[in-house]
């Protein structure tokens, strides 16, 4: 056995630079493209740069400081320097990474690699003086289609001032209950919303309603889906106004203090956040803060006061920006994955927040610090709602079914909601905190009794299956 050993400790090893050689990737082929028009970046570049290069160079996650986010991005440069010389492709650091004729290779080995045809755009782009755009690239137009029978998730609840009436989304459906014997009242409809048959679809959005919140005073219910918004009269279930021109889903609808305006958070994974403020009688917008968030926003409320708006979104930031103007106040950073809803404690001196990383932060507005973190949900706290009163508390749902209420000063858990047996989305709280109205990807609304935690009714529409009360 020692000779054994003693032979393999004496044995060469094979030359590892060797091996590397080997392991080198070749140049991708240089081939040259016809082109009678100039290479424009808008349109010829920034979609390969945006499929090959931003996830690493763009947004949260700058490798090397060379953000591609923008033309002037580019230019610049990052730790490395200026990689871009214009007119001088074979100069420029850009070029020699992307067709792997100097290291480090870019994109690295374990991504996509430029095409031969793709490096010629960026070859010639450079060498006709690396100029910017022309214009704003145009996206791809995007048709939805009505979502399938069975699908039909709860990602909206709202419960109106005098408690009258509770609304909840399910699919791409809106239907209104009363809350004190739960009974169905009806449902909202756009009467244009048809099947491929032509025949009345009964839903109030083309694609899933993805929030939805009645206006102070209940005389509006705002509804939020795929790149548009829906007033609705509840009263008489009529559309009171449309609102279209939102680059992806609506995710977040809060409205302000005295009703008189109604915020909206979404925009595209991956892109700006979309944040924008509308006048709740005409529809008209009065704001769109632009680049506020790196990521889709998931959610918005107005300050106490109505004078400033707090948002979170999936670049992992908490900020404030004062209303009407937009003007950015202050940011709050600490949570590790998307932040998916924010409020404020009723004095206006705190806010709270949660995350998809499963945690609540209580963050002090005037010394822009985090006060204390509320631990007790296993997975992403989706929806969080603030309730006033002598003892300031809120109440979150989350992923793991849980539905808990929190003492706003110590963080202390007050009591639980029991029952819901899916992933929870969407949550309505009365005013005075005695009803609570959670939904999920089970497709059922549960209505409690706030103030001790006991299930009032399973809510259901009309011709389903009621839900049984659970043993006591």
């Amino acid at each position: 056995m020692r000779n054994v050993l003693a032979l393999l400790l004496l044995t060469p090893l094979p030359l590892v630079a060797a091996d590397d050689k080997k392991a080198d990737l070749p140049p991708i082929p240089e081939i040259k493209i016809d082109r009678k028009e100039p290479i424009d970046y808008t349109k010829d570049i920034e979609p390969i740069f945006e499929n090959k290069c931003k996830f690493c160079h763009s947004g949260n996650v700058i490798e090397g400081k060379f953000d591609m986010s923008t033309h002037a991005g580019v230019m610049k440069g990052g730790r490395r320097g200026v990689v871009v010389v214009p007119g001088k492709s074979t100069e420029s650091l850009l070029y020699l990474f992307s067709s792997r004729q100097k290291k480090p290779i870019m994109p690295p080995k374990s991504e996509e690699p430029l095409t031969p045809e793709e490096l010629a755009l960026i070859k010639l782009w450079i060498d006709q003086g690396a100029k910017p755009g022309s214009g704003v690239r145009e996206k791809p137009k995007i048709v939805v289609s009505l979502p399938p029978a069975l699908v039909k998730p709860v990602r909206g609840v709202s419960i109106n001032a005098d408690k009258t009436l509770i609304a909840a989304s399910r699919g791409n459906q809106i239907h209104l209950y009363e809350p004190t014997k739960g009974e169905h009242v009806k449902m909202l409809v756009d009467p244009a919303i048809l099947t491929a048959d032509k025949k009345p679809a009964n839903a109030a959005h083309v694609s899933l309603v993805e929030s939805l919140t009645f206006s102070p005073d209940g005389k509006t219910l705002v509804s939020g889906s795929f790149q548009e918004v829906i007033l609705w009269d509840p009263a008489s279930g009529a559309i009171k106004k449309r609102i279209t021109g939102f680059a992806d889903k609506v995710t977040t609808i809060a409205f302000s203090p005295d009703g008189r305006l109604f915020a909206t958070g979404g925009g595209a994974p991956t892109e700006d956040g979309e944040i924008k403020v509308f006048e709740t009688e005409t529809g008209k917008e009065i704001l769109n803060i632009r680049g506020g968030h790196s990521d889709t926003v998931f959610g918005v409320a107005f300050s106490p006061d109505g004078k400033m708006l707090a948002t979170g979104g999936a670049d992992k930031f908490v900020k404030v920006f004062e209303i009407p103007s937009g003007k950015f106040l202050k940011s709050f950073e600490g949570h590790t994955h998307h932040v998916l809803d924010v409020g404020w404690k009723p004095d206006g001196k705190f806010l709270v927040s949660a995350g998809a990383d499963n945690g609540i932060k209580i963050w002090d507005f005037e010394k822009g610090e985090k006060a204390r973190d509320v631990n007790g949900h296993s997975k992403q706290v989706t929806r969080l709602l603030v309730i006033p009163g002598k003892t300031p508390a809120f109440v979150t749902t989350s992923g793991d079914q849980q539905v808990k209420m929190w003492n706003f000063d110590n963080g202390g858990n007050m009591r639980n909601f029991a029952g819901n047996n899916d992933f929870l989305y969407a949550l309505g709280v009365s005013t005075d905190g005695k009803l609570i109205a959670v939904g999920g990807e089970e497709g059922v609304v549960r209505l409690y009794n706030g103030e001790n935690a006991q299930l009032i009714k399973a809510l259901v529409p009309p011709g389903e299956e009621s839900q049984p009360m659970p043993k006591k």
